[in-house]
């Protein structure tokens, strides 16, 4: 940026004015309160040697003590474990289990995968594994390993940041727009009908078409256990005795933590009478009354590499291929976007769930990338399909009174024995018995309640939020929730490209020049300056007098940005309007000097002032007050 007007070099940003002639006097000398940094900046040579120097201290404070144990907070907690924290998480994990083996039964059926997947890896959106996977087992496990592969290195390299692109309006239209889709998905089980489709119309169209076929016996099940289910949900908020907890004698406390326990149980109380129900009928004669989940393998899973390939399937007698396998690139292109927003996904309702229970603490989302990546590698190999907190859980515990993360554990023992002793009494299990729990439950995320205070608050804040909405229930819901964060990016591109402009009319102290004092209120980038360039070329046009840009809010501009403010430059000097730039931080310079800009710069407005008038711009007041402030104004 070289100009006979300005110099950008030397520690104090020395500005010169031009004068008559090739000669330059110095005339003023700004202040510096506004420079971010005086040092020269790095080569790119200079800056290559650094990195492993910068690697290697990385890599040692990641590996510090308190990093360590920031990140592995196990070594935190458990040394001071204590009876009462024992009893305190046998309690919650015990109650937890009692939830999590229903849920985990009925939830895998959203994936179309046989119910014991969803008790070897418990839950996440199950309905984005079917998206993902169309219910093949070995496509639901890959994406385990890989889902938790990504969200492992989105930990290791910081990217939590990346959630904050999913705002509150895109977050509740899409969590609505999912819970009608899983709520639809279980309409078939409950009808006991077959039914097709991978979105929320194909689905309805699907159920349309084959309502001829609805089973009685699974329809009065099903609606039986809905309504019984959400009745139940009702009896934790019984209380007897009185409002005050001290004044409840033991009779009062028993019957309360009674119907907490038998509320809180609701889902595993439906199961065994269902099933019971449907034995009944097995063992009567009348086994088409219901459709029951059917056997689940007893014992653990094998632990076992995920399958990275599917192999064809032969006939054993003729030995022709009857179905073509899958090699590792076929199943990984298969799963397409779920890869990106399944991750993100989890991330987002472990947040979500996080900052529920926090009490007001900072939730940090690389921990919790980490936490849930290490969980779904792990997954992967028990043949788990992809797993994240669930907030129905997350309460169960709050209220169970857990004390720390062992809690997880007691539940996870529970899990196990039900897989080691007790899948034979699944087989009667009624299948519209379990859609039941999964629509008692999902009906109460659609967030229909957030839509009044959004309207009061920010009534645009509902467009991203219903085209969310709408493209999850039109499109398959990876590609609605992308559709989502584009209509968020477009309005944060909106507002970055029409930046506010404060005018001011202004006039010296001292000779009474006027002048335009114009303050952008955010950095020039390559959206906005073609705007800020008219708004500040129709003021100079309109008022004929020097204008002043107040940089003081400018902190980042691109080339783009560089070249308009060129461009702008010309238009002045065409017409031999003075413009001035004022508190221009010296980063924006380093950009500017890229293009060569002749710039008249300032830092303070005593120097500034001066040096309008040192111009000899004309402008009588004829009986205008002096003094800055005349009539402001926004663009």
């Amino acid at each position: 940026m070289s100009s006979p007007g300005y110099s950008l070099r030397g520690p104090s940003y020395s500005v010169n004015i031009q004068q008559d002639g090739d000669s330059t006097n110095p005339v003023y000398r700004g202040s510096s309160e506004f420079m971010l940094d005086d040092q020269e900046p790095k080569s790119t040579t200079d800056q290559m040697k650094e990195i492993p120097s910068k690697i290697k201290k990385k890599t040692q404070n990641a590996f510090r003590k308190k990093n360590i144990y920031k990140r592995i907070p196990i070594f935190n907690w458990l040394p001071k474990y204590s009876k009462e924290d024992a009893i305190g998480d046998i309690i919650a994990g015990i109650t937890v289990g009692l939830t999590v083996i229903p849920q985990a039964l009925a939830y895998a059926g959203i994936a179309h995968l046989p119910a014991a997947y969803g008790l070897y890896g418990s839950f996440l959106g199950c309905f984005l594994t079917y998206q993902a996977a169309q219910g093949v087992w070995q496509k639901a496990v890959l994406l385990c390993f890989l889902t938790g592969c990504i969200q492992l290195l989105m930990g290791i390299f910081g990217l939590g940041f990346l959630i904050d692109f999913v705002s509150g309006p895109v977050s509740s239209g899409f969590t609505s727009a999912v819970a009608l889709i899983i709520l639809t998905s279980q309409v078939r089980d409950i009808f006991g009908i077959d039914s097709s489709g991978g979105t929320f119309v194909q689905m309805w169209i699907s159920i349309a078409q084959n309502l001829h076929a609805i089973r009685i016996g699974d329809t009065i099940m099903g609606i039986s256990c809905i309504v019984i289910l959400l009745l139940m949900r009702l009896l934790p908020n019984i209380k007897i005795g009185p409002k005050n907890d001290d004044e409840k004698n033991a009779f009062h406390k028993i019957v309360n933590k009674t119907l907490w326990l038998i509320g809180t149980s609701r889902n595993a109380i439906v199961v065994i009478i269902g099933g019971a129900v449907a034995a009944y009928f097995f063992n009567s004669g009348q086994e088409d009354l219901l459709i029951v989940i059917g056997e689940i393998p007893a014992g653990l899973p094998s632990f076992q590499i995920p399958p990275f390939s599917i192999p064809p399937v032969v006939d054993e007698i003729t030995g022709e291929i009857i179905e073509e396998g899958l090699s590792f690139l076929d199943m990984f292109f298969d799963l397409g976007t779920g890869l990106i927003v399944i991750p993100l996904i989890a991330l987002l309702e472990n947040i979500s769930i996080c900052k529920a229970f926090a009490n007001g603490k900072t939730v940090d989302a690389t921990q919790e990338l980490i936490a849930i990546g290490t969980a779904n590698i792990a997954n992967s190999f028990v043949q788990a399909y992809p797993g994240t907190g669930a907030l129905s859980r997350g309460a169960i515990n709050n209220a169970s009174g857990v004390r720390t993360q062992m809690g997880n554990l007691y539940t996870s023992i529970l899990v196990i024995l039900s897989l080691l002793f007790f899948t034979p009494y699944f087989f009667f299990i009624p299948k519209a018995g379990l859609a039941g729990i999964v629509i008692a439950a999902v009906i109460f995320m659609v967030e229909y309640h957030t839509i009044k205070p959004m309207w009061r608050s920010k009534k645009t804040d509902l467009i991203p939020g219903l085209g969310t909405f709408i493209a999850c229930l039109v499109l398959r819901i990876e590609i609605g929730i992308l559709v989502g964060i584009g209509i968020n990016i477009i309005f944060i591109l909106y507002h970055a490209s029409r930046p506010k402009i404060h005018i001011e009319k202004a006039i010296t102290p001292n000779k009474g020049i006027k002048y335009v004092l114009l303050t952008p209120d955010r950095c020039l980038i390559f959206p906005s300056v073609d705007y800020v360039k008219n708004l500040i070329n129709k003021q100079g046009l309109r008022t004929q007098v020097p204008v002043v840009i107040d940089c003081t809010h400018i902190y980042g501009a691109d080339f783009t940005a560089a070249k308009v403010v060129e461009s702008l430059l010309k238009d002045f000097n065409s017409r031999q309007q003075p413009i001035i730039f004022f508190n221009l931080k010296p980063s924006v310079c380093g950009v500017f000097e890229g293009v060569s800009l002749n710039l008249k710069l300032y830092y303070d407005y005593e120097a500034l002032e001066l040096a309008i008038e040192e111009l000899n711009i004309i402008g009588t007041q004829n009986g205008q007050s002096n003094g800055r402030n005349e009539t402001p104004e926004s663009a």
